[in-house]
């Protein structure tokens, strides 16, 4: 199992589409093509999924792998509005996952992913330093002086959700830096660049001891509400070893996985 990521994020994917979109997708051949050996899926298969899905669906890639020995899964993890850009550029993606409907229904609109599910939801946090030193309690203590803040770029859905936040919460505050994904935000914070910066529940769990999480007062607003997605690409070269994979990510035990790195259900 083997993962792609841009060059600034440390190393550390997914869909179901029906089997009549699937084989009429246009599909790649070649090489990476899926093949059948007494009914065991085997060959490559590309995931790109958000960023803020990295520990969970490296772990779902390793159970995936254990259940189907013959399939080398491969991950890309980036912005979802960077990942659903290169799937209509036609990049080699077997499998889609995004943190919001928007840039799922970029793709499908454009004709270039078919039935997309819901996989999961997920709730913004503010992540702080080891100790809170600053001692932030909301949204509102990110517009005081002195106070250093990240978002995520406002194309990224965390972006976008941290700006509906702030100004849902009637909070003036101008962010010290716009990052390309939710994993730079969380970095910045633990490596002590920034004070605080509005991340998803998952990305404070997966930071373990090296951060801490302020929960949002306006944390269950449905505006802020992050719809994760995925769904089996046009291009698949790979159809039925993407269409396994999202069964797998929706089915009970997936749920489980996904549950355990802090994803509420879908």
């Amino acid at each position: 199992m083997r993962a792609r990521h841009p060059r600034w994020f440390p190393a550390v994917v997914l869909t179901v589409a029906l089997v009549a979109a699937a084989c009429g997708s246009g599909g790649r051949a070649g090489s990476q093509a899926v093949t059948r050996s007494g009914g065991a899926l085997s060959g490559r298969l590309e995931v790109s999924a958000a960023s803020s899905l990295t520990e969970a669906f490296t772990e779902l890639g390793r159970r995936f792998e254990v259940a189907h020995p013959g399939v080398d899964v491969s991950f890309n993890f980036a912005a979802s509005s960077v990942l659903a850009r290169q799937v209509n550029e036609g990049n080699d993606v077997d499998v889609l996952a995004t943190a919001d409907e928007a840039n799922m229904e970029k793709v499908t609109g454009a004709g270039n992913a078919s039935g997309p599910r819901t996989m999961a939801r997920n709730r913004l946090a503010i992540i702080v330093g080891k100790g809170n030193p600053k001692d932030i309690r909301g949204l509102a203590d990110l517009g005081r002086r002195g106070v250093v803040f990240v978002v995520c770029a406002p194309e990224v859905p965390c972006g976008t959700f941290a700006s509906v936040a702030l100004t849902r919460a009637r909070v003036t505050a101008s962010p010290a830096s716009l990052e390309e994904n939710v994993k730079a935000v969380v970095s910045k914070v633990t490596l002590d660049e920034a004070d605080a910066g509005i991340v998803y529940e998952t990305d404070v769990k997966a930071a373990g001891d090296r951060a801490e999480g302020v929960a949002l007062e306006i944390a269950g607003d449905p505006s802020i509400d992050a719809v994760y997605r995925v769904a089996v690409t046009r291009q698949a070269s790979n159809p039925e070893a993407a269409a396994a994979w999202v069964d797998f990510v929706v089915s009970a035990r997936g749920q489980d996985v996904l549950a355990s790195f802090g994803f509420r259900a879908p």
